[in-house]
This record gives structure tokens, C-alpha cells and sequence, in this order.
């Protein structure tokens, strides 16, 4: 037996799933990650800033990563020239795992990246590497790239860390920054880069997230501002949100001249 479909109909189907396609789209979020290069002295951060800059976000870019950060602790931070941050974005669990396989081919990468790749034993271009995977919040879905503008020498890229006692008083911070915090961000101008929860890392359950300042000034006003936010006070004092933040981990940073954001 034949079934015949209407014009209309067929039409309806169609839009149908486009429209569902468009709003899988809409609600997938990036994923993070973020290196930390423990290093030891100069000789080291030196290697790996030849590396990064040169080979790494090169490739990085030609695999369609657009956009990477890397930042460095500023002078008053006690680890100031023992760390090197590396930030990187990616769009789906697959760019991320099918990465390092298309590093291998990379015939560029290769050579630019040599003396980093085949690095002896007994002069590594440094002591660890921490390693974070995060998930961006469902409140924003998609990193953005800073507006912040003036010497990168002088900016501040504050990253912050929220760790919580229990997974429940966790996802209770994470749901106060979906329902409310991250819009007084936006309404006081804090330029955020990115807020995330840790998938995989050394402090969880923790959350982690970043806010771009044109120098210390601008960002310590900023923060005075939001300290007396009425929104801010609406939520500080909810009974769901109590308890919620067991040790803020905050890390201020430069980007280099060669991060892209």
C-alpha cells in the first residue's frame, strides 16, 4: 500500500529536524583544557615559549583551534616564573582526543617542535605538567575572547578556582552561577573568558573560571563593585547556596605576547 505525503507535510518533517539540529547545536558546550608547565628556571621557560609559540599553536591553529591563551603569573604571584599556563579550547570530545594522532602527522609541527619533542632525559624542558579538563557551564556554552585591550604586559587574567566540601555543594555553586552569578559578570563588565566544572583534575569537585582586567587597578575596583552588587547580595544570603565554596584558588596572570586572547 502506498502512503501518500503532502507537500506540506514533507515540509513540516524537514523543518522538524532542522529545527532540533539547530538546537543540539545551540546547547553543546566546549570543553577545556587547561596545562600548567611547572618549571624550574629561565633556560626551561624559554623552551617552552619556543615551543608554544612556534610549533604547538601553529598546529593548534591548523587543526581549527583558533583561538589558544597562554599566561604567565605576574611579578607579586609566589610562583611567578615557575609556571606556564596553557588554555585550550575545543568544541567537542572528539577534537579533543583525535588531537594528539593529527600532531603525530604533522610534518610542520614536527620539525618546529624538535628540540622540545626529543628533549633529553637529563635536560627536559620542565619538571611537570598539571593537566585540567573542563566543560564549560550550560549559562556559557562558548568561550569568548576578551575585549580587553592596553599592553598584555599589563592586563590581568584572573583565574579562579571554587572548591566545595561535597559533589552536592559543588553543583549548588555551579547552579548559582547558571541562575544568576554569571549575569552580574556580564553587568559589570568582568570580560569573562570562560566559566567551566572540572571534569578531571587535582582540587575537585571544583569549578573554574576567568575574568580579563585592563590592569590591577581596573580589576580590583571591578571586584569592589561587585561586592555591593544588590544581585549579588540577593544571592550571597539564599539558604541553597551556603556552604557552597570551601577555598577560592585564585591565580592573576599575563597573557604572553604570542596567546591569542
Amino acid at each position: 500500500m502506498k502512503i501518500k505525503t503532502s507537500l506540506p507535510i514533507l515540509l513540516g518533517i524537514i523543518c522538524f529536524f532542522f529545527a532540533s539540529e539547530l538546537l543540539a547545536q545551540s546547547t553543546k558546550r566546549d570543553y577545556y583544557e587547561l596545562r600548567i608547565y611547572h618549571i624550574e628556571n629561565q633556560n626551561q621557560e624559554s623552551q617552552i615559549d619556543n615551543y608554544l609559540q612556534n610549533a604547538l599553536l601553529p598546529a593548534l591553529h591548523r587543526n581549527g583551534i583558533e583561538k589558544v591563551g597562554v599566561f604567565k603569573p605576574i611579578a607579586i604571584q609566589p610562583d611567578a616564573g615557575k609556571k606556564v599556563y596553557v588554555w585550550i579550547p575545543y568544541k567537542s570530545l572528539k577534537q579533543y582526543v583525535s588531537l594528539q594522532s593529527k600532531l603525530d602527522k604533522d610534518a610542520a609541527y614536527l620539525v618546529a617542535g624538535k628540540d622540545y619533542i626529543n628533549a633529553p632525559h637529563n635536560n627536559p624542558p620542565y619538571k611537570r605538567i598539571e593537566t585540567a579538563f573542563l566543560q564549560a557551564f550550560s549559562g556559557m556554552a562558548r568561550f569568548m575572547e576578551s575585549k580587553v585591550e592596553g599592553p598584555k604586559k599589563d592586563r590581568i587574567y584572573e583565574l579562579r578556582s571554587y572548591e566545595a566540601a561535597t559533589e552536592r555543594l559543588y553543583r549548588q555553586k555551579v547552579k548559582m552561577f547558571n541562575e544568576g552569578e554569571i549575569d552580574i559578570f556580564f553587568k559589570l563588565d568582568f570580560n569573562p573568558v570562560f566559566f567551566a566544572e572540572t571534569l578531571a583534575g587535582a582540587q575537585m569537585p571544583n569549578l573554574m573560571y576567568m575574568t580579563t582586567f585592563t590592569n590591577m587597578e581596573s580589576r580590583d575596583a571591578h571586584w569592589k563593585a561587585f561586592g555591593t552588587d544588590p544581585d549579588w547580595d540577593r544571592m550571597k544570603v539564599m539558604e541553597e547556596y551556603q556552604n557552597t565554596v570551601s577555598k577560592n584558588d585564585t591565580r592573576l596572570l599575563y597573557p604572553t605576547d604570542y596567546s591569542d586572547i
